[in-house]
């Protein structure tokens, strides 16, 4: 009965054309139009909320929610490091999974990225050099990186969809392991990877994708072989 009353609010949005924020009917009305109870509607209300369908904001009333891939994050940053405690390679897969996602997409792009995204990807190939120079992080540079390199695709889902793997990755490894990390190499593979995509050979794209990703697998693979044996909340 729950799962069927959520199913029938989610249809009633998408019949309705609703978008995000806009309000949705009473518990009331939706009590009347669904023929439920009321603790069952906010039982509904209260699970689709949790999934970012819907928002309760009390006083107020029910709105569509921001739909946003949190959920998701959320939902693998927990399951890799469950699987990590369990030892399982949790981390390691969730890698792949982000890896076959870019190398199938930047052979698109090659020779595809518009002239001011070109110039926006030189810049913070620049600025990773200058941050690895002082010695700074490149985490935030980097991610700004991969995004700009794909959002001349115009597909906002799959924008969302990398952002989720992104977050979920680098969370859970910052919980978990600290990889040892060659800045100057880290910087050389973007760079290879612009100039590829820049010249349009969707091969050698591929390649420097493969080869950065194989970059971070190998330091993965490499960390403290009892590192599963800490704690979640434990620091080394």
């Amino acid at each position: 009965m729950a799962r069927d009353l959520q199913e029938q609010i989610k249809k009633l949005i998408i019949d309705r054309r609703l978008p995000s924020g806009a309000v949705l009917p009473t518990e009331p009305d939706l009590m009347e139009l669904l023929g439920a109870s009321r603790n069952s509607v906010r039982e509904a209300l209260k699970a689709l909320q949790a999934m970012g369908i819907v928002e309760i904001r009390h006083g107020f009333g029910t709105y569509v929610g921001p739909m946003s891939m949190a959920p998701m994050i959320e939902g693998l940053a927990f399951r890799t490091v469950a699987g990590h405690y369990r030892g399982e390679d949790s981390l390691l897969q969730l890698l792949q999974l982000r890896e076959a996602v870019e190398t199938g997409l930047v052979s698109r792009v090659a020779g595809n990225v518009p002239q001011d995204d070109l110039a926006v990807l030189d810049a913070l190939v620049e600025r990773m050099e200058a941050e690895a120079t002082a010695g700074a992080g490149l985490t935030e540079t980097d991610r700004a990186f991969h995004a700009t390199l794909y959002r001349g695709l115009g597909n906002l889902l799959l924008s969302e969809l990398l952002e989720a793997f992104w977050d979920a990755f680098h969370r859970v490894r910052t919980d978990l392991v600290e990889l040892p990390q060659d800045p100057k190499v880290t910087c050389r593979q973007h760079r290879e990877i612009l100039d590829a995509v820049r010249s349009g050979d969707s091969g050698r794209a591929e390649e420097a994708i493969r080869e950065h990703f194989g970059n971070i697998r190998m330091r993965l693979t490499a960390t403290v072989p009892n590192e599963i044996n800490r704690l979640p909340n434990e620091r080394v």
